[in-house]
C-alpha cells in the first residue's frame, strides 16, 4: 500500500500570488507586457471606430433604401397625396426604419414637397441653427398631385453609442450623427 502515492490538493498559498508579482516586477525581459500596453489602446479604438462606422453606414442604407420605396409609392399613386399627412408619412417611415433604430423613430425630421421645376427642387438646401442641429421650421409635408416634381428629404439623428468616439464622428452636437437621404421625382399620371 506503500507504493501507491496519494494526491492531496495543495492549500492555496496567499504568498503565490506575490511571488509572481514580484518575480514580474523584477523582470526586465518584459518588452512584450509593454509593447501590449501601447498597442492596447489604439487597437481597441480602431476596432471600436469600425464597428461604430459599419453600423451607421448600414443605418444610413436603410434610410436611403426608405426614402425611395416612400418616393416610389408617390410616384406611382400607390399613396394618394390627398390621403397623406405627416403623422401617417411618419408612420410609414417608422415602419420601414424600425430594424435599426429605437422605437418611435426619435430623431426623425420628414419635408416633403412639391416644385414647379427640378430647378427649383435642387435649389433647396439644408440649415442649421446657431446650435449646430438642422433648422425644421420649415419643414412641412405637402406631396404634389399627379405629373407634379416632388422632392423628400428624410433626416435622421443617428446617435454616436461608443463614447471614446462620440466627440470625433457627431456632426450636430449631443452626440449625433445626422443621416439624410433624399429622392426627387416626377409622378405618373394617375387619378388623383
Amino acid at each position: 500500500m506503500s507504493k501507491w502515492i496519494s494526491f492531496r490538493r495543495a492549500k492555496p498559498d496567499a504568498r503565490v500570488g506575490e511571488r509572481h508579482l514580484v518575480r514580474f516586477a523584477r523582470d526586465e525581459n518584459g518588452a512584450l507586457a509593454i509593447e501590449f500596453v501601447a498597442l492596447a489602446l489604439p487597437f481597441s479604438m480602431l476596432v471600436f471606430a469600425i464597428l461604430e462606422s459599419s453600423i451607421s453606414f448600414a443605418g444610413q442604407q436603410v434610410l436611403v433604401n426608405t426614402a425611395d420605396s416612400i418616393a416610389r409609392q408617390f410616384r406611382t399613386g400607390q399613396l394618394k397625396p390627398a390621403d397623406m399627412n405627416e403623422t401617417k408619412l411618419r408612420n410609414l417611415i417608422c415602419a420601414d426604419l424600425k430594424i435599426i433604430v429605437a422605437s418611435g423613430c426619435p430623431g426623425l425630421e420628414i419635408d416633403l414637397r412639391q416644385f414647379d421645376t427640378f430647378e427649383e427642387a435642387a435649389k433647396l438646401r439644408i440649415k442649421y441653427t446657431a446650435g449646430g442641429d438642422i433648422d425644421t421650421t420649415d419643414f412641412t409635408v405637402d406631396p404634389g398631385p399627379s405629373l407634379s416634381k416632388n422632392t423628400l428629404r428624410i433626416f435622421y439623428r443617428w446617435p454616436v453609442m461608443t463614447d471614446v468616439m462620440r466627440k470625433s464622428m457627431s456632426n450636430i452636437g449631443d452626440g449625433y450623427t445626422l443621416q439624410f437621404a433624399t429622392a426627387t421625382w416626377q409622378n405618373e399620371p394617375f387619378d388623383d
